[in-house]
Parts: C-alpha cells; sequence; structure tokens
C-alpha cells in the first residue's frame, strides 16, 4: 500500500527539489534521492529535520506499518511545521508486507537511510548495496561477530561497485570534543600522548544514557525490541560505537587504523539495568512485556543488559570506556559524557556533572601545575584554536582552565544530524570517502564485538 504526504502549506527555496523519475543509483550532491527503511529509530527522522541543496524533497519510505512509522512520520510533519526554520519533505510511503522487496525492486531513489532494528540492520544493508544503492546508517551498524563479519564483506561490495556505505557518527560534531582534539594536537602545550596502563588508562570516556527522555520537545515513544538485546544490542556494541569512533579519530586523526594489528582487547565486562513494568509502560506505551522479552523478565521487572566496559590498547595506547543506562536522568539533567585524554605535558578533560550545570564543559589542566612557559604555550595555543574556532577563550580555575565555548558553536545533539549528513553529501559529490574512513569504520566495529564477545566470556 503506498501513502503520499504531501506539504501545502510550505514552499521551499528550489533546488531542493525535483523528480523522482530518475531511478538510477549513482548520487552526486545535485541528484540525491533519499530512501528511508523501516524508521524504528528517531534518528531516521533527524536526517531531516534539515533540507540540504541538491536533495529531492520527495523521500520514499518503505516500512510495515505501525507506531514506530506513525512516530517517524510525526516528526517529519513536525519539522515541516516548524515555525522558525520548516522544512518542505514530501513522503510517499509503501507499507506492504514485501516493504523491503518493494523498495529494492523500485530504486526510488539512490541512498537509503537506515535507523531502526539493529538485527535487521546488516540485512538491509546487504540487501542494498547488493541492489547497487549507497548507504548512510545509524550506529551500530553490527551488533555481534556475525554482523561484524558480514559488514566487512559489504564494505568489500560497496567498494566494487563504486557505494559509499557510512555510519552516523554524530558526535564528531560535538565542540568539547572538537576543541578537545584541536588541542592535543598543539604538541608544544599537550606533549607527547601518554600511552597509559591498565590501572591508569591514557584515554578514558563515559557517557550515561537514559531510556526514558525528550526529543524534539515530545516525550519519547521507544518501540519494545529496544529493550531486546537480541535486536537493539547491548550497551557495549551500541552507544560504545560513538566513544571508540572519538578515541580513533581524536588520537590518530586522518590516519587508517589495522584492526588485526593496531587492537589488542584486554578485557570487558556488561551488566543490566534493571526496569520495572510500570517503567517499561512508561518508555513503550505497552501494558505487557512482548513474547520475545519473557527470557529478560525475572519476578516482575525486565532485566536489559544495556551496559558495559571495555579496555584495550589502540596502536599502544591504554584506552577504558565504558556505557550506562539509567531509566530516567532526574529534574533538569540528561545523558552525560566524560573523557580525559592525558599527555605528558596537559591532560584535556571533559566534564557534564553537576558543577558544570549537565552541560559538557572542556578543561585544560597543566600535568605539572601552573607556570609561567606553561602560559605562554598556552596563549600561543589558544591563537592557533582561535584561527579556526574564533571567539574560544579560556577562564583560569585552581586546577588549570575551563575553556569559554561561544553559545553559536553548541548547535546540540540533534543538529548534528545534519552535520552527518552534509558531510556524506560531499563525499557523494566527490565519489569517494577519506582512505581512512572504511578501515576505520571496520576497526569500530570490530572494538565493539570482540569487547562483546569478551565480556560474555566473563574476562
Amino acid at each position: 500500500m503506498k501513502k503520499i504526504y504531501l506539504v501545502l502549506s510550505v514552499l521551499f527555496a528550489a533546488g531542493c527539489s525535483g523528480s523522482s523519475e530518475n531511478n538510477s543509483s549513482e548520487a552526486t550532491n545535485d541528484n540525491v534521492k533519499l530512501i528511508t527503511l523501516a524508521p524504528g529509530h528517531f534518528h531516521a527522522a533527524l536526517v531531516q529535520k534539515s533540507m540540504y541543496p541538491g536533495v529531492d524533497s520527495t523521500v520514499h519510505v518503505y516500512a510495515p506499518e505501525g507506531s514506530e512509522l506513525d512516530a517517524h512520520m510525526a516528526l517529519i510533519e513536525q519539522y515541516n511545521s516548524d515555525p522558525d526554520n520548516p522544512t518542505a519533505w514530501k513522503e510517499e510511503v509503501y507499507t506492504g508486507s514485501d516493504y523491503l522487496e518493494k523498495m529494492l525492486k523500485d530504486k526510488a531513489g539512490n541512498v537509503v537511510v537506515l535507523a531502526g532494528n539493529n538485527r535487521e540492520k546488516i540485512n538491509y544493508i546487504e540487501k542494498s548495496i547488493d541492489a547497487g544503492l549507497n548507504v548512510l546508517a545509524d550506529k551500530p551498524m553490527a551488533i555481534d561477530k556475525a554482523g561484524f563479519e558480514k559488514l566487512k564483506t559489504a564494505f568489500e561490495k560497496a567498494s566494487e561497485k563504486d557505494l559509499l556505505l557510512y555510519d552516523i557518527m554524530t558526535e564528531r560534531y560535538e565542540i568539547t570534543t572538537m576543541l578537545q582534539k584541536e588541542f592535543s594536537l598543539i604538541k608544544d602545550l599537550y606533549g607527547e600522548q601518554e600511552k597509559g596502563s591498565p590501572d591508569n588508562p591514557a584515554v578514558v570516556k563515559e557517557s550515561v544514557h537514559h531510556f526514558f527522555k525528550y526529543v524534539s520537545g515530545n516525550p519519547l515513544t521507544r518501540p519494545a525490541w529496544f529493550f531486546d538485546v537480541a535486536q537493539q544490542g547491548e550497551g557495549i556494541v551500541d552507544v560504545n560505537t560513538h566513544l571508540v569512533d572519538m578515541i580513533q579519530w581524536t588520537l590518530f586523526p586522518d590516519q587508517a587504523i589495522n584492526y588485526e594489528q593496531d587492537i589488542n582487547m584486554l578485557s570487558a565486562k556488561r551488566w543490566p539495568t534493571t526496569m520495572s513494568k510500570a517503567q517499561f509502560e512508561e518508555a513503550t506505551k505497552l501494558s505487557e512485556y512482548p513474547e520475545y522479552l519473557e527470557k529478560d523478565v525475572e519476578g516482575d521487572s525486565l532485566k536489559v543488559y544495556s551496559n558495559g566496559e571495555m579496555n584495550y590498547t589502540l596502536k599502544g595506547v591504554h584506552a577504558k570506556i565504558s556505557v550506562i543506562w539509567n531509566f530516567q536522568a532526574p529534574e533538569g539533567t540528561g545523558d552525560t559524557h566524560y573523557s580525559i585524554m592525558r599527555g605528558s605535558k596537559t591532560n584535556l578533560i571533559i566534564r557534564q556533572g553537576a558543577d558544570q550545570g549537565y552541560k559538557p564543559l572542556l578543561y585544560i589542566e597543566p600535568v605539572g601545575g601552573k607556570t609561567d612557559a606553561y602560559s605562554e604555550a598556552l596563549k600561543t595555543a589558544l591563537q592557533t584554536i582561535q584561527s579556526k574556532f574564533p571567539n574560544v577563550e579560556l577562564k583560569e580555575n585552581d586546577k588549570g582552565w575551563e575553556v569559554v565555548i561561544p553559545e553559536e558553536y553548541k548547535e546540540g545533539h540533534e543538529a548534528h544530524f545534519a552535520r552527518v549528513t552534509e558531510k556524506y553529501l560531499e563525499f557523494l559529490k566527490d565519489g569517494s570517502m577519506p582512505d581512512w574512513e572504511v578501515p576505520n569504520m571496520i576497526a569500530k566495529y570490530y572494538t565493539t564485538t570482540a569487547a562483546l564477545e569478551l565480556a560474555k566470556e566473563g574476562k
């Protein structure tokens, strides 16, 4: 069944719309036509929170009928109706039970956007690549060892067909992470990257998330499968994808990583978040657990293996990553992030706790204490930073300095989806990605899936 959602109240600038009759899978920044496949996660809609020059305003959606599709369409309509920055998407929706086969047959676009059930995602990736379609996929693209092996093959096929398979790494566009990376590249300030040890890693990243949250101002309804690690993936292979990516991206920028030679997994562990039936209902709007969740129910509570920690080395640098999922953040708080990079001269630390008002702040803390020489090096480093990020300043504190970031750089998580999409559109226009992107995506998913294997062994 096809449904066409027309936007009659909003006209968008010329150049953002175009014919959808050309079914060529070749995509440049002048003829990109999006296909949304089974949008079970709100990240699929966030790709369309903005319009993009050269991207057809008609988007073909193939999905089963149900609450997930309804939620996706509601967000698209919300963005189309935004009073300040309205979009102008027209959604042509097919809801037959053969939605996947129909999508592959129609080839109504040339870029498949994937954000939904992670167990099905690798199959969608494989089928899309086989059909000659480019893919922009939400993380994680693989949630276990078998999925990782399939992903490697998908990258090989994509290369053979001159297609671009890419995952949505929004955290590269978070300003404190960007500045942490930039300061670490200034050797007169940061010094040499410490190697660390298992007990004192040189890089640590910790992330706390919440099952019940608000998206675009509205309470988020999670699909029940989100709480089934067989479908969503465990926390150690889900959110940790971002953390692994940031470590690779900051420690070894523009360098290809060989997962077979450069990564050594040392230890990993996993543990569940326990959720009451009332909390499950609040998050999903379902009064009963689906049958596939019964395996994780103890008494009246649901146990979700959403928490995980890994310790490993990347090219000899000791790194520690952990992710924790709670049900709901306390009033006035939200998801939080902690990150430290240790150089021989400087520790670069992102904190996001109560003292920071639950907003991420970047701190520069000299290893040897404050000295006149260090202050001069910092002054010079700030000039380098300001050449790329004007108006960034420093505020001294007891341990060092806080990096004062102008509000104009603080876009927020939802806006980062547009930044990733814009970067992907650049790749499409160029016909290729930087040489390091694909090997580093492979290395990233090796890291997360290898950690899961080790954690399940109890090591």
